[in-house]
């Protein structure tokens, strides 16, 4: 009896050890699941980092590249046809308004300019024959020994004669002014930039020098280089800067001790399309003709910034197909893009011209896969990190 009741009390102790086991089991599963879960949700927030619109500077200054070019350039081509008899200016030449730069020997013009004076002597003798019928047709209708229809006729013979003869006389003066042609002369004061002929040369009317490919080049190159066109394309977000007045600080390669001063003269009324730039024009002084057509130009520019202009890192720029943007977390801690309109970019700052609050809260580095209104859980990082941008541009 007393075997059998502690055989008993065993049994229901291990059953309740068995009890107590798989209840401890179940508590573990369920605690598991829920920090499983609250794992889960906690991952889905990402964490992100903000910063705050700094204000911009209150001046702006970029540098953009630019080409030199003469004040005048014209490249000559030959007005006849022929064979170049002399050049009489090289490269680098200073040359005069009317001075000859090269002749050209042209038989094939001189005899047309001979056959067109003997055109007009001939017209000369046609025109003065009719003149003298038409006068003995006159005197022979005073005695009505002729008909009126035949005085008539020798009027418009005297008339057509007359017209034949003004032809002539400008055929032969077309022919004259191309005799002048065979003379090469600078159309204004400047150097002789280029000379694409030598003698023996052939040249035809309007091409120049026919080289091996058949291609047509000019005989020479004369730049007027007392004052210089500086051309810069600038990008339409600084647009605003080009006003009368301004000036340029220019550098070029071959003088890196010095610079020169661009004033604005113009700039074009449009953007080109495909940079979104518009071509603005300066002048440089240049009496002693330091700089060369051609030179490539590092202008620098600087002007008082216009509007509220904000900085931000430039870690925090989104480049979507909406355009450049910018994800800022609003008070429900929720990720919002917004379009921005960006004016100089630089390696650590970009500075923004429009879209921008002093308040807003924008993402540093946001994450690739980030959605409009996704929520997002703001942190501060440890001292020291994601700060080594402003550090090295500070």
């Amino acid at each position: 009896m007393a075997r059998s009741f502690r055989q008993h009390a065993a049994m229901s102790v291990c059953g309740l050890a068995l009890v107590v086991a798989c209840g401890y089991v179940v508590v573990e599963r369920l605690h598991a699941s829920h920090e499983v879960r609250t794992t889960t949700a906690y991952n889905a927030v990402p964490d992100v980092e903000v910063v705050t619109p700094e204000p911009g500077a209150k001046t702006l200054a970029i540098t953009l590249p630019g080409t030199i070019d003469a004040w005048y350039q014209a490249p000559i081509y030959p007005q006849a046809s022929g064979y170049v008899k002399m050049w009489y200016k090289d490269f680098g030449a200073d040359v005069k308004a009317g001075d000859t730069l090269a002749e050209i020997n042209a038989p094939g013009l001189d005899a047309q300019y001979a056959q067109a004076r003997a055109d007009l002597d001939a017209q000369a003798a046609k025109y003065n024959l009719a003149v003298v019928s038409a006068g003995r047709w006159h005197a022979m209708a005073k005695s009505q020994a002729v008909s009126g229809q035949s005085v008539s006729v020798a009027d418009a013979n005297r008339k057509s004669g007359y017209a034949e003869m003004e032809a002539s006389q400008h055929n032969l003066d077309r022919f004259s002014a191309l005799e002048k042609f065979k003379t090469i002369v600078a159309p204004f004061d400047g150097i002789v930039t280029s000379r694409d002929i030598n003698v023996g040369d052939y040249v035809s009317v309007g091409g120049g020098e026919h080289k091996e490919g058949g291609e047509a080049s000019q005989m020479f190159v004369v730049a007027d280089m007392h004052r210089m066109r500086l051309f810069v394309s600038v990008p339409e977000v600084f647009s605003y800067m080009l006003k009368p007045g301004l000036t340029a600080t220019v550098s070029v390669p071959q003088f890196s001790d010095r610079t020169f001063e661009a004033k604005f003269l113009t700039v074009a009324k449009g953007y080109d399309p495909n940079t979104r730039t518009a071509v603005t024009e300066f002048t440089i002084e240049n009496p002693d003709h330091l700089l060369w057509p051609g030179t490539f130009a590092s202008v620098h520019l600087k002007a008082p910034a216009e509007g509220n202009m904000w900085r931000i890192p430039t870690a925090t720029l989104v480049f979507q197909e909406e355009g450049m943007q910018v994800a800022v977390v609003g008070a429900d801690n929720h990720a919002h893009f917004r379009s921005i309109t960006v004016g100089r970019m630089a390696d650590t700052h970009t500075d923004v011209i429009s879209g921008l609050q002093p308040s807003d809260r924008i993402i540093r580095n946001p994450p690739a896969d980030l959605l409009e209104g996704q929520e997002v859980r703001v942190v501060v990082p440890e001292k020291g990190y994601g700060h080594a941008d402003e550090e090295i541009d500070g």
